[in-house]
């Protein structure tokens, strides 16, 4: 379905990847989720999860800035514990900030995930070249924290219309700049009302379809799903393996979970439809 060159590794992918969110953060929206240590990496890969995705900075609405070195200090275990636990599983990193990429890295990381693109701090684009990595791309506008007041996309045709353009761009820049493998992210829940959400994942086979680039989808547990139904994050499992199979029915490549078992079995049952 995919690869991935990791570092001279080539990691191929015959069926959707499924990826685990490891948040070592003690302020994830979603409570389940929060101060992720060893036991949460091995509770993901004994689940079957394909690939980690290690984060130390909460990118939720209002959340607190988090220094470097306080990023740094959160992630570095977590990085040691699933290196030791996940053997060659692909473990990538969730931050936008060049120098913790590049501590990551030189720990034995293998794949950056920036919620920016290579926006917030352009030096982030060097790092992936120089280390020859998989680089995740994702669409949003402005920073976590002014986010949710820039979701006016009028002038732009509609919110897939800019998603599109954005990642498009990016691609080109980041190709023409040296970067070998990118996977696209849409940004679900990123500058995005819950109305654009839908819309956006309406319209998921033609973003795919265009950028011709793997495709994260991230909708677990996302307010799109709770706040229409005024439930919680903890409530809406089920909505979430549904818009997960929607997003594979579409195209996607990997699903960014929290739930890895869930996420395994609307993998599965997706291959069984597919048959």
């Amino acid at each position: 379905m995919f690869s991935l060159n990791l570092r001279g590794r080539l990691a191929e992918f015959d069926r959707p990847a499924v990826m685990a969110i490891i948040n070592a953060t003690p302020d994830s929206f979603y409570s389940g989720a929060r101060n992720a240590g060893e036991r949460a990496v091995g509770d993901a890969l004994e689940q079957g999860a394909d690939m980690l995705d290690l984060g130390a900075y909460s990118s939720r609405p209002g959340a607190p800035e988090v220094d470097p070195e306080e990023e740094w200090r959160r992630l570095k275990p977590v990085l040691a514990a699933a290196r030791r636990l996940g053997g060659d599983i692909p473990v990538s990193i969730d931050t936008f900030r060049a120098e913790i990429a590049r501590r990551a890295l030189d720990e034995g990381a293998d794949i950056i995930n920036d919620i920016s693109g290579g926006m917030m701090d352009e030096a982030i684009n060097d790092v992936i070249v120089s280390y020859g990595v998989p680089f995740i791309i994702m669409h949003m506008r402005g920073t976590p924290a002014t986010m949710q007041s820039l979701t006016d996309y009028s002038a732009q045709g509609g919110v897939t219309a800019d998603v599109i353009t954005f990642l498009a761009r990016r691609i080109d820049e980041l190709s023409a700049g040296g970067v070998k493998d990118i996977i696209v992210d849409p940004g679900f829940g990123f500058a995005k009302t819950v109305d654009q959400n839908y819309e956006l994942l309406r319209d998921l086979p033609l973003v795919i379809d265009t950028l011709q680039r793997p495709m994260l989808v991230g909708l677990s547990r996302k307010s799109m799903f709770y706040k229409p139904a005024g439930l919680t994050p903890a409530d809406v499992l089920p909505a979430t393996c549904g818009a997960n199979l929607a997003a594979l029915q579409a195209g996607a490549a990997i699903l960014r979970v929290h739930d890895v078992g869930a996420a395994r079995q609307t993998v599965d049952l997706y291959g069984r439809l597919s048959m």
